[in-house]
């Protein structure tokens, strides 16, 4: 059984300096904010991340570049026009990237959770990203090698937990949820709802309970008159 926490900042609390920490989201869609915020107030450092994207703006994960937590990001999107923290500290020489297309971020991530050794893909065959990795003619089509990604923890987000720890998500928030949570050794997820054992359907399930270590409840804010408006 998953551990339940009162808070987020009991969900993060052993996550250590130095640690491999993947973080799910596809730019704020599923990104666990509430637990990238407590990570920041845990002070830990010299951390890896893995991520699609390197943070927008001036919150979640933008924040712990600001601060300098992140000494290496492994995303395949690090620059856009509100990537400016990232952008800062690259240009300072205070964070390392490595930059990996995004089906092979994925593909990478996935194998490490199936217990793959590695694959051979074409893209990136030819470029830059294909220095020092060994590579071979296919089909007569030229492909890299690609190791797995795994991590010490994934902070992810879902929409409901049942008390044993399995997940269902809320539509494009999914995204890379469910592949971290099988390529960390320690997966912490944040939920809007906790229900009882047995009252998901098991056929809606995405991610089940053995890949699940923490459970924290985040209720959903409440949408203004006008989000509301627009959603209908």
């Amino acid at each position: 059984m998953p551990i339940i926490a009162s808070t987020v900042a009991e969900a993060v609390a052993g996550i250590r300096d130095n640690s491999t920490v993947m973080i799910g989201g596809f730019g704020n869609a599923g990104q666990p904010m509430e637990l990238i915020d407590a990570l920041l107030g845990g002070g830990a450092t010299g951390l890896t991340v893995v991520n699609n994207n390197a943070g927008q703006g001036d919150a979640g994960l933008a924040l712990l570049i600001k601060e300098r937590r992140v000494a290496k990001i492994i995303c395949s999107f690090p620059r856009q026009s509100d990537s400016w923290h990232f952008d800062a500290a690259y240009r300072a020489g205070e964070i390392e990237l490595e930059l990996v297309p995004q089906g092979t971020l994925a593909e990478r991530i996935r194998a490490a959770g199936a217990g793959i050794g590695g694959f051979f893909t074409p893209t990136g065959y030819g470029t830059l990203l294909s220095e020092g990795k060994e590579t071979r003619v296919i089909d007569g089509r030229g492909h890299v090698y690609e190791t797995p990604i795994h991590a010490d923890y994934a902070l992810i987000k879902a929409h409901t937990a049942d008390r044993a720890g399995n997940l269902i998500y809320r539509k494009t928030a999914r995204n890379f949820g469910p592949i971290m949570a099988t390529a960390a050794s320690i997966t912490i997820v944040q939920v809007s709802n906790i229900v009882a054992t047995g009252d998901l359907d098991p056929e809606v399930i995405v991610t089940p309970c053995i890949y699940v270590n923490t459970i924290v409840r985040v209720p959903a804010p409440t949408p203004t008159l006008a989000e509301y408006e627009v959603n209908q």
